[in-house]
């Protein structure tokens, strides 16, 4: 135990310190400086840690909220340069793995196809909303192109310039660019068009504290169909230094049930929660705790790729029993 707290003490003074240096920048565009402090970052932050931020003293925690503005920040300015940069080629999706992570969106888009598919059986999507796509939408492309061929993309972010952006990317495929609309809007202003999708992507910077994701779930609950799926992304470890966690109690509470919470250990930085909005006789249900154990998805081990975050399904199976009891 002393090991693994001077092991987890050492790894929050390593990121402080990269805090202060990213902090101390006059710009986060892209520079050999920032290319190689963020670098750092992901690098100190991606291997597996025992570090729970929720436990970091009121200095960690503001350090660790200050860190993730910054990383999305440089995310933003990173996804601009690279978006331009492939905008000046004849068909810039020829040219994507330009950009130093595409492979880590090819294998999260994968993840969360896969999850999908397992939880949401006979799911074929005609109609899917991402929603904080960016300049750069490499997981509407990446999933419209390699694993939803017949579906219809709608993508959302607030920001005009990064939908203009987004637009030049897919002008030159025939495919896609039918396939693919952005929209430049905010989600908390979305009310009767999120009844038309079945699946809903929740990119992980939109709603960066725990109180605006719970708010945009919660959103998201009252006006999606019912029976549609919602992807969620998280963080978990120290990768939560990079990326904001999402409880999967708060999706609950929004309305929907939460079926698999997947954590990687891979270069794939973002957890994913696969859930699905509940009709409103299940709701009415669950809030009266009236939760059955069949209910709570059972996950095998040697099953990788579809791993079950171990604590919400301990939660969840105590639930059950105190409600058997209860009944």
């Amino acid at each position: 135990m002393e090991a693994q707290n001077g092991e987890v003490a050492a790894l929050v003074q390593k990121i402080a310190g990269l805090h202060a240096a990213i902090a101390k920048l006059p710009s986060l565009s892209p520079s050999p400086d920032v290319n190689a402090l963020f670098t750092s970052l992901v690098m100190a932050c991606v291997p597996p840690s025992p570090v729970d931020v929720t436990k970091l003293s009121p200095d960690g925690q503001r350090m660790r909220e200050e860190l993730i503005r910054l990383c999305s920040d440089a995310e933003g300015h990173l996804e601009a340069h690279y978006a331009d940069m492939l905008a000046a080629f004849d068909n810039p999706l020829d040219h994507l793995g330009r950009f130093p992570y595409f492979s880590n969106y090819i294998d999260l888009s994968k993840l969360e196809f896969d999850l999908l598919v397992r939880y949401i059986p006979g799911l074929a999507p005609s109609r899917v909303a991402f929603v904080g796509s960016g300049p750069l939408p490499f997981s509407s492309l990446v999933l419209a192109a390699r694993h939803l061929p017949n579906t219809l993309f709608d993508n959302y972010d607030r920001c005009g310039a990064a939908n203009d952006r987004a637009r030049k990317l897919v002008h030159a495929d025939k495919d896609l660019n039918a396939r693919m609309s952005f929209h430049t809007v905010d989600v908390a202003n979305m009310t009767d068009e999120l009844g038309k999708y079945d699946v809903v992507f929740l990119a992980a910077l939109v709603g960066m504290a725990a109180e605006d994701k719970a708010k945009v779930v919660a959103h998201l609950g009252r006006h999606m169909a019912d029976g549609a799926a919602l992807v969620v992304r998280s963080a978990h470890g120290a990768r939560a230094f990079l990326y904001p966690i999402v409880d999967p109690e708060d999706i609950r509470r929004g309305g929907f049930d939460v079926l698999a919470v997947y954590h990687p250990d891979n270069e794939v930085v973002n957890s994913v929660i696969i859930a699905r909005k509940m009709d409103a006789h299940a709701k009415g249900l669950q809030n009266g705790h009236a939760h059955a154990r069949g209910t709570v998805p059972i996950v095998s081990p040697p099953c990788k790729c579809c791993k079950m975050e171990a604590n919400t399904l301990q939660k969840r199976e105590e639930m059950a029993t105190m409600t058997e009891l209860s009944i």
